[in-house]
């Protein structure tokens, strides 16, 4: 059984997933984030089908605590954000190592 890749977050971040071909999505609107986010996030996170979930690292910060600890926690499906902090550096490095249990780029 092949795992889907899911992305949440607003319209605009969505659109070029959704045109790359990820079936699975989660919009919510800037203006609704506080109120909206976390259910959308328990809801993907509920999904068996959904292998890696993609977000904005920004958005994280409108989580509750709980949520944010339940998603960040989580291996499968496995966060990976994208953002200023997320995928610089081994911030993606790091997530994909625990995602699948081996460093991909290491070089010894």
């Amino acid at each position: 059984m092949s795992q889907e890749i899911a992305v949440i977050g607003s319209p605009d971040f969505t659109t070029g997933f959704r045109l790359a071909g990820v079936r699975k999505f989660e919009n919510v609107p800037e203006a609704e984030k506080d109120a909206q986010l976390d259910d959308a996030v328990t809801r993907t996170l509920s999904d068996e089908e959904v292998g890696i979930i993609v977000m904005y690292d920004e958005d994280l910060e409108y989580l509750s605590r709980s949520v944010r600890e339940s998603v960040e926690g989580s291996i499968e499906p496995t966060l990976v954000t994208l953002g200023e902090s997320g995928a610089g550096g081994g911030g993606l490095r790091d997530q994909i190592k625990r995602a699948i249990g081996i460093d991909l780029m290491d070089e010894d």
